[in-house]
């Protein structure tokens, strides 16, 4: 064989060597970058078993329309769970936690509801404010009082409801009254935002001092008047995991989903303000 023969032999094999090297590391790219795809989708399919069973969440009356249909989505996002809701006044939900009441997240209408359950040392991590809640007058459809202001609830003859002093909506309106030094006595002080609403759904009260939220989600069945004063008595309302909860997965998953723009978007659209 001569020198070129040889020569041009070896060149043939050095190519062939190299496609075979190119094809073995082209081959475990490709099983390598299969891998963390592979390994992505078990720990997102292992995440998504751990959402399951029943999951109790304590929450402020005024939040009911917009969990309501947050907990619909949780339950059809993952199949198999149920979302029960126990809806009232922060200040007697916060008292049932403490006492011992099951559940695994609590969503109050104020910081300091919320702190009866972090002073117990019964909520899991630091509370997160997820919205706030803007205060707002509630009179029978058509306002036939006239009401226009916070000043006009004090009118002699006018049936006012507010809430107790010791929920959020009724701390927030003494705030706002105390503000504009205003004295007023009502007809009744009502448990939670709910209540005093109602009240004037049945025209028992002329009038309720209640949050936006509410009187949007009542309809026609009242009319809304803004006044001033409430832009100084907004209630944030956090929400937090509870201690020893017996579903703290999925828990943490309806949490997430209360703070995902999912459901701000469901919340504001109730009428709640960002955070």
């Amino acid at each position: 064989m001569t020198r070129s023969a040889r020569r041009t032999r070896r060149t043939l094999q050095a190519s062939a060597a190299g496609v075979v090297a190119l094809l073995a590391l082209s081959a475990c790219s490709s099983s390598d970058d299969a891998s963390p795809a592979k390994s992505d989708s078990s720990a997102s399919a292992s995440a998504s078993d751990k959402v399951s069973g029943t999951v109790t969440v304590f929450a402020a009356a005024s939040l009911k329309e917009s969990f309501t249909e947050l907990g619909q989505e949780f339950e059809a996002a993952h199949p198999g769970t149920k979302v029960t809701f126990n809806f009232g006044g922060s200040d007697s939900l916060a008292a049932s936690i403490t006492g011992g009441a099951p559940a695994d997240v609590f969503a109050a209408a104020s910081p300091k509801t919320m702190q009866i359950v972090t002073d117990a040392g019964d909520a899991e991590g630091t509370p997160a404010t997820f919205v706030r809640n803007q205060l707002e007058i509630a009179t029978l459809p058509g306002n036939p009082d006239g009401i226009s202001s916070l000043k006009d609830l004090t009118k002699s003859g006018l049936k006012v409801v507010l809430c107790d002093k010791e929920v959020p909506c009724g701390a927030a309106a003494q705030k706002a009254l105390d503000a504009s030094k205003l004295k007023l006595t009502p007809v009744s002080y009502e448990q939670d935002v709910k209540s005093a609403l109602t009240k004037v759904e049945l025209k028992e009260a002329d009038a309720a001092v209640v949050y936006k939220t509410d009187v949007k989600a009542a309809g026609d069945k009242v009319e809304g008047v803004d006044f001033p004063e409430s832009a100084g008595a907004v209630n944030d309302y956090p929400i937090t995991l509870l201690k020893d909860a017996p579903n703290a997965e999925a828990a943490k998953a309806f949490i997430a989903l209360v703070q995902s723009a999912e459901g701000q978007k469901v919340l504001t659209e109730a009428g709640f303000l960002n955070p």
